[in-house]
């Protein structure tokens, strides 16, 4: 008996279990921005109860699971248990995360930490003047001609 193999229809289908397809994603679909002095994330899980999304934080990794129960039909929609995990950076505040869900969009809120928020040091130049440095996102590096430094804080 001969038997054919296809390698790249064997790619394809290992490809497609790891992955996921358009029909069937292995991860949730979101959205990420800031605004402000928060981030804002977005995921869309239409149909999934609200009872069944489990948030989860351990040091700074963010873990999103949900489940849409199987049907008993011919679905199109992928089903079973979807799992996402965000890696956060030290600039934000976990303990503060606020969490909802409406219309099948859970949306997380994540403020920034107060020790990554600009703020303003002032240094004494060893003379009767003191020299300010503001910190923060609005730096460019250069002095003004009012003894004031713009620099950036490091994260």
């Amino acid at each position: 008996m001969l038997m054919r193999t296809d390698p790249f229809r064997d790619l394809d289908r290992l490809t497609q279990q790891l992955l996921g397809t358009n029909a069937r994603p292995s991860a949730m679909l979101m959205d990420a921005w800031r605004d402000g002095e928060q981030f804002v994330v977005e995921f869309d899980l239409p149909g999934v109860s609200p009872d069944s999304v489990d948030l989860d934080v351990e040091r700074n990794v963010l873990t999103v699971t949900a489940q849409r129960p199987p049907l008993d039909q011919h679905a199109e929609r992928p089903r079973g248990v979807f799992s996402r995990q965000l890696v956060l950076g030290d600039n934000v505040d976990l303990d503060r995360i606020q969490a909802g869900y409406r219309d099948g969009v859970l949306r997380l809120v994540i403020p920034v930490a107060e020790k990554a928020k600009p703020r303003k040091i002032t240094i004494n130049r060893g003379d009767s003047t003191d020299q300010t440095i503001t910190t923060g996102h609005n730096g460019n590096g250069k002095q003004r001609n009012d003894n004031t430094v713009d620099a950036v804080a490091s994260a």
